[in-house]
């Protein structure tokens, strides 16, 4: 059973599940399906094309599936697929996608913090930290357990690797690398997230190898191409290795200096 309050607002057409609480002046629009044993604090607002999965804490002042701020959105159907076991905080917004992917994609075990917004079409894995009133704009990707601070402004298309840490207040408009810290002004290179990798349970030898994936990449004068090549040649294979490389080689707007 749900535990809906009177003054909320619950469209006859949306889907829920189970043990569910659902806050006064909620508002739950048609064409949203809600899992199971979700929380929705006061005043939030779950915009058609939600899919929402269980075990979320949703707080005040949030809107979820909201509509695109692309002039290009013709109001065609669109998602906002939302997983496990995120706690959205206060004034979060997390638009639905377009037609250019057609959803918006938030994984699971992730903390949004207040007032930070996820745009059309982007995709956020799992397990990832980001910080009070980050802005993403459209189109973004960030992989697994980034950690990204306050403040922090991306720009559409970037991708943001995995077990990343970026410097608050830092805007970028290029692809930062997995396993790195980014910051300073203009955004760069700051090392390998070492302790971030530690507490990951990442090997000594693993994080070597990274170390030194990267001293090549940013310290060997080479082109990107030529300290990939280097990097196949003297590195040991491993899938972290394996992971720098295909990032480097498959961004689409170049990696920060």
């Amino acid at each position: 059973m749900n535990q809906i309050h009177p003054l909320a607002y619950v469209h006859p057409e949306a889907q829920l599940g189970s043990g569910n609480v659902i806050g006064p002046f909620c508002y739950i629009d048609r064409d949203v399906i809600i899992g199971d044993n979700n929380v929705f604090q006061n005043s939030v607002t779950i915009n058609q094309g939600a899919r929402i999965g269980n075990g979320n804490e949703v707080l005040a002042g949030a809107s979820l599936s909201t509509k695109p701020q692309d002039l290009k959105f013709q109001g065609e159907i669109t998602t906002c697929q939302i997983g496990d076991n995120n706690s959205i905080r206060e004034n979060v917004t997390i638009s639905r996608g377009t037609a250019s992917k057609g959803t918006t994609i938030v994984g699971n075990n992730n903390l949004l913090m207040e007032n930070m917004h996820i745009a059309h079409d982007c995709v956020v894995g799992n397990g990832c930290i980001i910080g009070n009133s980050t802005k993403f704009a459209g189109e973004v990707t960030v992989d697994d357990f980034a950690i990204i601070s306050a403040v922090v402004l991306c720009h559409q298309f970037c991708h943001i690797g995995s077990y990343v840490m970026i410097q608050g207040g830092s805007r970028f408009s290029q692809d930062i690398p997995p396993f790195i810290i980014a910051g300073k002004e203009p955004i760069r290179y700051a090392g390998i997230n070492l302790i971030g990798l530690r507490r990951r349970g990442f090997s000594a030898e693993t994080i070597q190898n990274i170390h030194e994936a990267y001293r090549i990449i940013y310290q060997g004068n080479l082109t990107r191409a030529d300290a990939i090549q280097q990097i196949k040649e003297v590195l040991p294979q491993s899938p972290e290795i394996q992971y720098i490389i295909d990032f480097v080689e498959n961004s689409q707007r170049g990696i920060i200096k």
